[in-house]
């Protein structure tokens, strides 16, 4: 069973056609109303560098090692052309075996290898702390759901600000002005955006009353700053603006990164 990195994908999404630049988010786990929140405080499966006494609870491949594949399809261009294999693949996995009856002679061959994922949810609850705390990456029940699901959640949800889009969006690119001309006005967050997210620092709510305030004097500063930056940041600050607001509807932090 391969697991699907859906959520670790949605993490990283941006909403600046796809270019390098800085993101706004809400702490989402913060806030009781939060769609994602149950399922992502659902930690269901672990990966560990070793399963040694978690045997019984791991996931595994069935696979066929290349060499064994080999000596079964001595014309290999024309199993790997049947069953889409690909010229990087370490091994052949059963399940993505399109012909059955090659699938058939390739069961002989086959065995069952760990993934390094155990199912938390199978074992007693003293051996999956005990599997949490070893774990190289943790998957939780929002990363088991698909994309579709994911988008519908989203769309629901009162963190979702970004016009039903979901709790994160764009600041703008790294070489945005917009923090340098916060810093003229002495608007010290917006000022501070590349620092905040370089160094992983988190707004409290109680800070989104400050951001408030400083959006409104940057709403009225960026005229004397030219037409241009009206138009290039008003986006930011009309984003940042209802992070602000659903930070202290909902009580739950926000940060950039």
């Amino acid at each position: 069973m391969r697991v699907p990195k859906t959520a670790a994908l949605s993490r990283n999404l941006m909403h600046n056609g796809g270019k390098m630049g800085i993101n706004i988010a809400v702490c989402e786990l913060e806030a009781e109303r939060a769609s994602c929140r149950i399922l992502k405080t659902d930690i269901r499966k672990a990966l560990l560098k070793d399963v040694t006494g978690f045997e019984q609870y791991a996931d595994y491949d069935t696979v066929v090692s290349l060499e064994d594949a080999a000596k079964a399809f001595p014309d290999w261009e024309s199993f790997a052309k049947r069953n889409r294999i690909s010229e990087s693949a370490d091994a052949v996995y059963m399940e993505s075996v399109k012909n059955p009856e090659d699938a058939g002679i390739l069961r002989e061959y086959s065995k069952d290898v760990p993934t390094g994922w155990v199912d938390l949810e199978r074992m007693p609850a003293d051996m999956a702390a005990k599997a949490r705390d070893s774990a190289v990456e943790l998957l939780s029940g929002w990363d088991m759901i698909g994309f579709d699901e994911m988008k519908e959640a989203c769309a629901n949800c009162p963190l979702s600000w970004d016009k039903g889009r979901g709790c994160i969006g764009a600041f703008g690119p790294n070489e945005s002005l917009l923090p340098r001309i916060a810093d003229k006005y002495g608007c010290t967050i917006v000022a501070s955006v590349p620092a905040s997210a370089s160094e992983s620092r988190r707004f409290a709510p109680a800070d989104a009353a400050a951001l408030l305030k400083e959006i409104e004097e940057l709403e009225a500063a960026l005229p004397k700053e030219g037409k241009m930056m009206v138009r290039r940041y008003a986006g930011p600050l009309e984003r940042m603006k209802a992070v602000a607001k659903i930070s202290q509807e909902e009580g739950c932090g926000f940060f950039f990164f």
